[in-house]
């Protein structure tokens, strides 16, 4: 089997905690009550953001993340290039890019179609770690928020650092830098007063692991980096890794909320491999501290739907996350 065909899986499997066992355990514990949404609609029909001749959208612009090269990682060696085949798995009866072996990590600006308001939103694809589900999780949300009114930037963020001591670090520090960069108003033609993140599958642990930071994870290198890069809220689709094998109802040791930590929304399906107790004990932990996030467990859907409508109950979280940043003032009327 080819390196390509092992990448582009790793993105659908991993261990299954047991979902339903671990809600059952959840709803029966004696601890503090938490708020669950769990979705028990059988289909729900809603617009797809693929576009209909199937291409990839033209970015209005794009801007490199870092102004000479990025912090010290250890970058691949093959050319970046879309790693799917004519054997890969595709989502609701269409392919996707797996984009492999970037090593030139870059913002995708999509400005808002129409109704702008002053949200941007920093989208950060999954894949693992390994590869990025570009169009699936990457431009084709980025149409979506178009069409609410909100700013989406797509990052091209450094891959693959699965054989890193810290999978994760060169992702959070492309993240950071990028928030850092649309606060600032370093982007040309990006003005905003609010800067979120919205992570799929290794996106979204990523995501988490800044919205929970209570550092930055590189030194300054502009001053771009003299803006915040906390998000102000997280949008968090099938979020992967955050709690521990062995306590599905215990965060990361990486993973530190508290009354500080920005709101956040969470879609998972209950049959996802990637267990939706990440989804479940993060919320818990927003709860507990009194920060005030939406959840919302659908009864099924598997994992890596993305926002392409496939007749499963997750058609539905476009449309909940657009009601939730409604709610909060995020979107112009």
């Amino acid at each position: 089997q080819s390196t390509a065909n092992r990448t582009a899986e790793t993105h659908d499997r991993l261990c299954n905690f047991g979902p339903q066992m671990q809600m059952k355990r959840l709803l029966a514990s004696t601890r503090p009550a938490i708020v669950l949404s769990v979705v028990f609609a059988s289909t729900v029909f809603t617009k797809q953001s693929l576009r209909a001749d199937g291409g990839v959208p033209k970015p209005d612009q794009v801007v490199s993340v870092w102004p000479n090269e990025p912090p010290a990682w250890d970058p691949p060696t093959e050319l970046e290039r879309d790693t799917s085949d004519a054997d890969s798995n595709q989502v609701a009866g269409k392919p996707l890019i797996r984009l492999g072996f970037v090593s030139k990590p870059e913002l995708h600006v999509y400005r808002p179609q129409h109704n702008a308001s002053d949200t941007a939103v920093v989208i950060c694809p999954g894949g693992s770690y390994s590869i990025l589900a570009w169009d699936l999780e990457g431009t084709e949300i980025a149409e979506w928020l178009q069409g609410i009114g909100v700013t989406a930037v797509v990052l091209k963020y450094r891959v693959p650092t699965r054989n890193s001591e810290k999978e994760w670090l060169a992702p959070v520090q492309d993240i950071q830098r990028t928030i850092s960069m649309v606060r600032s108003g370093a982007i040309e033609g990006v003005s905003t007063t609010r800067v979120g993140t919205l992570g799929f599958s290794a996106g979204g642990n990523a995501s988490a692991r800044v919205a929970a930071a209570d550092k930055r994870h590189y030194e300054l290198v502009d001053d771009s980096d003299k803006a915040s890069a906390m998000p102000d809220f997280a949008i968090l689709v099938y979020p992967a890794w955050l709690v521990t094998e062995e306590e599905p109802l215990k965060l990361i040791d990486d993973l530190h909320i508290t009354k500080n930590s920005p709101p956040m929304f969470f879609a998972h399906a209950a049959d996802d491999l990637h267990s939706c107790m990440s989804s479940v004990t993060m919320f818990n932990e927003l709860k507990q501290n009194g920060v005030p996030s939406s959840l919302h467990i659908f009864t099924r859907g598997g994992h890596g739907f993305g926002g392409r409508a496939a007749g499963s109950p997750t058609d539905a979280w476009r449309d909940l996350c657009a009601t939730w940043m409604k709610n909060q003032g995020w979107l112009k009327e």
